[in-house]
């Protein structure tokens, strides 16, 4: 089973990479057929191999050899690797799927927020209202936690983004809010303690180096998105 998991988490990785290229762009994430971003050139079959194509091209464009970035092989590594993570914690189950569908949506965002310091609405929207959705054949009590865990998670950073939008947009209140939806209140707490917490550390390693500076922007959803996945691991 683990050796499916790793295999559908890499190819499910692998179209997240198309998703995280595409949406910042208006393109559809079905059509056209893969693509280089450089020469546009139609990539073939037998180099749409996840993790192993990449390695045999050395990360390089079979037709214009323009290197493509480390971006795609991690992609893949981590979704296949998220994917084993929560079959350990939570078994083959509802659950498992939720979260799979939770952790698909925040690469994503992650990646595009790294890229373009944007969180579409497309995703978080989307997110929210499968995080809702997905609590309803369960019945009172799941619907209640999905709606306080949306409300916490929007409404704590709200504030923040209102007062002081050059450090908080509100694309990472609506990612809490998403991420809220899916976790709970208490889950959903944890995940902003925890990418708070490590966007300091991350920030400060970053200044104290000079690699960038106090006035840098730093995107703020890869690190709730961290957060999510430890406190989930952890608490849920």
């Amino acid at each position: 089973m683990i050796i499916i998991i790793l295999v559908y988490g890499l190819v499910i990785g692998s179209f997240l990479n198309v998703c995280i290229y595409r949406i910042p762009h208006g393109m559809s994430i079905v059509f056209p057929h893969s693509f280089c971003p450089n020469c546009q050139s139609r990539i073939k079959w037998y180099d749409l191999f996840p993790v192993i194509s990449y390695l045999i091209l050395g990360g390089r464009c079979r037709n214009c050899r323009t290197f493509i970035g480390i971006q795609y092989p991690l992609v893949e590594i981590f979704t296949a690797g998220i994917g084993v993570g929560l079959y350990f914690r939570f078994g083959l189950n509802a659950i498992f799927l939720k979260y799979i569908i939770l952790f698909c949506l925040l690469i994503v965002i992650a990646g595009i927020d790294l890229q373009h310091r944007v969180i579409p609405n497309i995703l978080s929207i989307s997110g929210m209202i499968i995080g809702l959705l997905w609590a309803v054949p369960y019945g009172g009590t799941d619907i209640f936690h999905a709606v306080l865990g949306m409300a916490v998670g929007g409404l704590i950073l709200l504030p923040l983004a209102y007062f002081y939008p050059q450090g908080m947009g509100m694309g990472d209140v609506k990612l809490l809010a998403m991420i809220g939806s899916f976790v709970g209140a208490k889950v959903v707490l944890a995940a902003l303690f925890c990418g708070s917490a490590l966007g300091t550390v991350i920030g400060l390693i970053l200044i104290g180096s000079k690699v960038i500076t106090r006035k840098t922007p730093i995107p703020f959803g890869p690190f709730l998105a961290v957060g999510a996945l430890v406190s989930v691991i952890i608490l849920n």
